[in-house]
């Protein structure tokens, strides 16, 4: 199984192919809107286009907050935009943040999810990048001509609330990656109920990387030993399942879904139950 991340050096060297590929910048913080556009200017990859992760890859929050705090966007907009950065049915994507790979991560998957057949991550994201001494620009990329992709939802397994209790009671796993004290209800910074799925084990994403960016795949496979085909990754709101669903298929372990709308759809129901503790 080809990995879905790719090293700087290696990315580079692509960059000045024949053929080179489409590179985004989907720097994200949560909770702070300005920050991706923000780093975009101060400085990224030459020819790197920005996308924005809460309003092209993450649809409108709705009233109820049902679909959680980064619902998946709507096919026919989605289809839009990623005709607008240029894309085709056969184009080949990188997509890059600043370094954890978390707004990397979720446009990974959505545009897995969305019929991309290539597209992976760079590794350790732009700080990598600049660390192998690569070079960058703050210049704006110019628009490119429109694309024709073809956008054909539902490549990925995705499982909503209801299929998270079918999960459980079939013997599969939901594996919370939110941190222990999140997962145990002690803090809560970001929802406004603490806990967990009641059934649903920890596995804190923070396990899962270094400094420098995802840990090698035989690490990870260590680190996702008690994990098998068919089990779920759970968040707060969808982002990082999607990475660790990227660590997982680094480590050549596939057959695992998400929770796109995670906790923060979970407790949009307050007839659905919650654990604390471990």
């Amino acid at each position: 199984m080809t990995s879905p991340l790719i090293s700087a050096t290696d990315l580079a060297r692509e960059l000045e192919s024949a053929a080179p590929p489409l590179v985004l910048d989907a720097s994200f913080a949560l909770g702070m809107p300005d920050f991706g556009w923000g780093r975009y200017k101060a400085g990224h990859i030459p020819g790197s286009i920005f996308v924005d992760v809460d309003q092209m890859f993450s649809g409108p929050v709705r009233e109820d907050r049902r679909g959680g705090r980064h619902p998946l966007p709507d096919p026919d907009r989605l289809q839009q935009d990623l005709r607008a950065l240029g894309l085709d049915d056969d184009s080949r994507v990188v997509v890059y943040d600043q370094g954890p790979s978390m707004g990397a991560a979720r446009v990974w998957w959505v545009l897995r999810d969305a019929g991309v057949v290539e597209v992976r991550v760079l590794d350790g994201g732009f700080a990598r990048w600049q660390a192998a001494g690569l070079p960058s620009t703050s210049d704006t990329t110019p628009e490119p001509a429109a694309g024709s992709f073809t956008v054909r939802p539902g490549r990925l397994t995705v499982v909503d609330a209801r299929g998270i209790l079918q999960h459980l009671a079939s013997g599969h796993q939901v594996i919370d990656v939110r941190t222990a004290e999140r997962f145990r209800g002690e803090s809560e910074p970001i929802d406004p109920v603490a806990g967990h799925i009641p059934g649903a084990v920890n596995l804190p994403a923070g396990e899962l990387s270094t400094t420098e960016g995802f840990k090698t795949p035989d690490d990870l496979r260590e680190v996702f030993s008690g994990v098998g085909e068919g089990d779920v990754f759970s968040c707060g709101s969808g982002i990082t399942a999607a990475h660790a669903l990227l660590a997982a298929e680094h480590a050549g372990i596939t057959g695992l879904g998400i929770y796109p709308g995670s906790w923060s759809d979970w407790i949009s129901d307050p007839d659905r139950e919650v654990a604390t503790g471990a």
